[in-house]
């Protein structure tokens, strides 16, 4: 029941997050599509997390060197997802106000890809493997 609860709450923000970053494209004052880009670093994002759990060892170590680099390879990717938007708008590409949706969907999204994994990464008997 608690997993299930958990799993609608992230599809909720997921959503919201989602909606923030169509208003971005959508709304007739902004009009351009170049936010979407961003898509791609939502779906990249958790790659170097599933190949450094598949490479890296089971152990219970505190840190790891291929897990380390894992964090360093997605935190390039979310500072990137960060950082279009704002460059985008900087060569006014897109306006400031498309930007600002785009920043708080970047925000709502990655804090539920964040949750996502907190809550089902554990490996216990429930977890993210068996969706």
């Amino acid at each position: 029941p608690c997993a299930v609860a958990a799993l609608v709450a992230l599809s909720f923000s997921g959503a919201i997050g989602l909606t923030f970053l169509m208003l971005s494209c959508a709304l007739e004052y902004y009009g351009v599509y170049w936010p979407l880009f961003v898509l791609i670093f939502y779906f990249i994002c958790p790659i170097p997390h599933f190949i450094a759990k598949r490479v890296g060892d089971d152990s219970d170590a505190a840190s790891s060197a291929c897990r380390e680099l894992a964090y360093f390879f997605t935190t390039g990717i979310v500072v990137s997802a960060f950082g279009l938007p704002i460059i985008l708008a900087r060569v006014e590409a897109i306006k400031w106000g498309a930007c600002g949706l785009v920043l708080a969907g970047n925000a709502v999204i990655f804090l539920t890809i964040l949750g996502f994994f907190l809550v089902f990464g554990r490996g216990d008997d429930f977890s993210w493997e068996q969706w």
